[in-house]
């Protein structure tokens, strides 16, 4: 009879925290923070979770899980959130072109940009434009830490989640199901 194979200590699996827990590991918690200071800093920039998972020394699957258990959201829907904030920001306060806000903001094409916008906030970026200017005159006094946070757009849900929801009114199904 064989003798029974000893386990490696490698080969034993770690027993992750749940996911209802608070992250625990304060190293792990830094090098999450470094990465969304990153994103933060450079918005504009292309942030895959292949290079934000490198960036803190982790595997990807487990950098976005870290991370949506940290920051209560998926990285890609942060970025989003960031690159919104900053589209509506340059919006209020400067002469751009929306599509010079469009690719400052770190969009790649116009039409993603103004349909993700709308899908978001509400508004189109012509609109909002509009809608700040003639607030302007209301908000003047107001500190500029204080309007971005009440102006920050909430992706609690995913934005074709929102889509699917604001069209299920208004259109019906693409396919039809066959018996």
């Amino acid at each position: 009879m064989p003798a029974p194979r000893r386990r490696s200590h490698s080969s034993v699996s770690r027993i992750a925290p749940s996911e209802d827990d608070p992250l625990q590991d304060p190293v792990l918690l830094r090098r999450l923070l470094r990465a969304r200071d990153r994103m933060d800093a450079a918005s504009h920039e292309a942030w895959p979770v292949a290079r934000l998972a490198a960036l803190c020394g982790v595997s990807e699957a487990y950098f976005a899980r870290s991370f949506k258990r940290a920051y209560g959201m998926p990285p890609h829907r942060y970025l989003l959130t960031r690159r919104i904030e900053q589209a509506s920001t340059l919006l209020r306060d400067t002469e751009l072109s929306i599509t010079e806000i469009a690719f400052a903001t770190g969009w790649e094409s116009l039409g993603t940009f103004g349909r993700i916008f709308r899908d978001v906030t509400g508004l189109s970026p012509g609109a909002m434009r509009q809608a700040a200017r003639a607030a302007s005159d209301r908000l003047d006094r107001v500190p500029a830490c204080v309007l971005k946070a009440a102006q920050r757009p909430d992706l609690t849900s995913a934005v074709l989640e929102k889509r699917r929801r604001m069209g299920a009114d208004t259109l019906g199904p693409s396919t039809k199901e066959v018996s």
